[in-house]
């Protein structure tokens, strides 16, 4: 019988000029290229940018090598040789992170706004755990102290420490590099120390602290006060389904009393929570009280009660519109970026994305990062016409 040649197995892909398999007529078995590399199909491999967000330095040197990636030559870097993973490495580890986090946060302090005649700033400390090494139990995360913008949602200074017990004094050096000259600063209590109430207003600035059990005789004092006598001022709100009733009562109070440096008023803030439990229409209602105290250097007039429970509330923003969003939306605590002073200029660099993103428009940052992830020259106009909104 005459032989037949074999089936052709050649496959051709039209977005691509690659071809599959061997020549028709050959018996030999198809060439080890199968499946067909990831040029062929791009969608099999998406860049990092199409992701949404750049976790580690293998994600960025993708972003900086994809083809359709032009605009990076507005920063000066020559598109027939552009940077490795490498040498991004080497460029991070070389970056005065205490410089960086100064520029940026005196840029980005032109974005502020003074809230009827006076900022208010929140300072912070968060822990990048990602930043542990697994294999090493001695390592420890390092821990960033931050000042934060109540308005605006800015970072206004950062500052790295070693351990969560050195934030007290870091907190003090930071302030130092900010003008808080008629600024009121709120703090939670951690650092609520009396080192700290003096520099502040030594500076000619104004706090807000929150009293806990670290300080036992000035909560003891704060719960002895006769509370039942004082009119209540109640607010309720809706969020994520639950109602919430803040009861806010003031107290003037001076500083021989509280025994706190400049303290004027004394404010009790009792939550009222509501969540209902599963069961349809017959779900019951469970209420948790929380009830914090609260000290400030300003008088009646200078801080109305509406104002004291707007600051206090607002204090957690910090909380919830950027350490929340870093470790969630932009994974911080997943990143493994360890070493040098990489953790902290990747944090910085999330927290500018994050300013720049909301000056833009923004309010869902997810959503925001999938949009510019589709074009990665999306994310150069965005910093490029920064300037504009600022």
């Amino acid at each position: 019988m005459p032989d037949h040649p074999a089936p052709c197995r050649t496959r051709s892909y039209p977005d691509s000029a690659t071809t599959v398999g061997p020549p028709c007529g050959d018996s030999r078995p198809p060439a080890p290229s199968w499946p067909p590399p990831p040029t062929a199909h791009p969608a099999r491999r998406r860049p990092a940018s199409s992701r949404g967000r750049a976790k580690t330095f293998a994600d960025i040197s993708e972003w900086v090598a994809d083809p359709a990636n032009t605009s990076i030559a507005e920063l000066g870097v020559d598109l027939h040789r552009r940077p490795s993973e490498l040498t991004l490495r080497r460029a991070f580890s070389a970056v005065d992170d205490d410089r960086l986090d100064q520029a940026l946060g005196a840029w980005m302090w032109t974005a502020t706004s003074v809230v009827e005649d006076r900022r208010v700033i929140a300072v912070d400390g968060k822990a990048i755990r990602g930043a542990r090494t697994p294999s090493d139990p001695a390592s420890t995360a390092p821990h960033l102290v931050s000042a934060f913008d109540h308005a605006t949602g800015t970072v206004l200074g950062q500052l790295q420490v070693t351990a969560k017990s050195n934030e007290i004094p870091a907190a003090r050096e930071l302030l130092g590099q900010l003008d808080v000259k008629g600024a009121l600063v709120t703090c939670d209590a951690m650092h609520t120390q009396v080192d700290t109430a003096r520099h502040i207003v030594a500076v000619s600035g104004a706090y807000l602290m929150t009293i806990k059990a670290n300080h036992p005789t000035l909560l003891a004092w704060a719960k002895s006060e006769r509370w039942k006598q004082l009119p209540i001022n109640r607010v309720t709100e809706h969020g994520h389904g639950r109602p919430v009733t803040r009861g806010v009562k003031v107290l003037q109070v001076t500083a021989a009393e509280a025994g706190f440096p400049d303290a004027a008023q004394l404010m009790q803030v009792r939550r009222t929570r509501t969540v209902y439990t599963a069961g349809g229409s017959l779900r019951k209602p469970r209420k948790s009280v929380e009830v914090v105290y609260l000290l400030c250097s300003l008088g009646h007039l200078d801080a109305p009660v509406r104002e004291l429970a707007a600051w206090a509330q607002n204090h957690w923003r910090i909380e919830n519109a950027l350490h929340w969003v870093r470790d969630v939306t932009f994974g911080e605590d997943g990143s493994r970026v360890r070493t040098g002073v990489g953790p902290r200029v990747m944090a910085t660099l999330r927290s500018t994305v994050i300013r720049l993103l909301r000056l833009d428009g923004y309010r869902g940052i997810a959503a925001a990062l999938r949009f510019h992830g589709r074009d990665p020259n999306r994310a150069i106009a965005l910093v490029s016409t920064a300037h504009e909104r600022l």
